[in-house]
């Protein structure tokens, strides 16, 4: 099984629905987390509204900090959603920064064209592992 970090700041939109994807997609093959280096503590209801019209429930996950993930470390790969410097190191094979713009203040619209460019960056990320 691969074990694959989310990071954002917030953890509220985009390492939620990468981890959303990547159970989705991954299937048992995948051990998927979502962490934030200044976690919002909440799931913004617009990513929860959008992942819910592929029939995923968002709203089950947590926003968590880096040190409430660490425990799961070495990981098969880390994935920063353009945070930059923002996000501290963690243990892991691979590094990727995939620089998403943040969607929480977008429209609906905007925001889905987010959530589908994470599906396939997911997509082929689990591809590459």
């Amino acid at each position: 099984m691969k074990k694959v970090l989310f990071v954002c700041i917030e953890n509220s939109n985009r390492s939620q629905m990468s981890q959303a994807f990547a159970k989705i997609i991954g299937g048992d093959a995948i051990a998927a987390y979502s962490a934030g280096s200044n976690p919002s503590g909440i799931v913004n209801p617009k990513a929860i509204a959008s992942m819910k019209e592929l029939g995923y429930d968002l709203s089950v996950h947590d926003s968590k900090s880096l040190k409430e993930v660490e425990r799961f470390a070495p990981f098969d790969a880390v994935v920063t959603m353009g945070c930059g410097d923002t996000c501290p190191w963690m243990p892991a094979k691979k590094f990727i920064d995939w620089e998403i713009p943040d969607p929480k203040n977008m429209e609906p619209d905007d925001f889905r064209k987010v959530r589908d460019l994470i599906k396939e960056k997911v997509k082929d990320l689990l591809q590459s592992l």
